[in-house]
């Protein structure tokens, strides 16, 4: 049984996904319009959220072993 504790971490990991996902779309956008200067951001936010995934990834596989 997961712990309320556990879910709500979950559920703040994963609206801070979320945003950095808006965040990404919003990189995109700047990049083709020639607006974007710190291209590194888009990649920094992709490894971000991808280490948030692996977070809730590692969590769920340690609640269900």
């Amino acid at each position: 049984m997961v712990s309320k504790s556990k879910n709500t971490n979950n559920q703040k990991i994963q609206s801070e996904i979320n945003q950095l996902k808006k965040s990404l779309l919003n990189f995109r956008f700047q990049k083709a319009s020639g607006q974007l200067e710190k291209t590194a951001e888009m990649k920094k936010t992709r490894k971000k959220i991808a280490r948030l995934k692996t977070d809730i990834n590692k969590k769920t596989g340690e609640i269900n072993a």
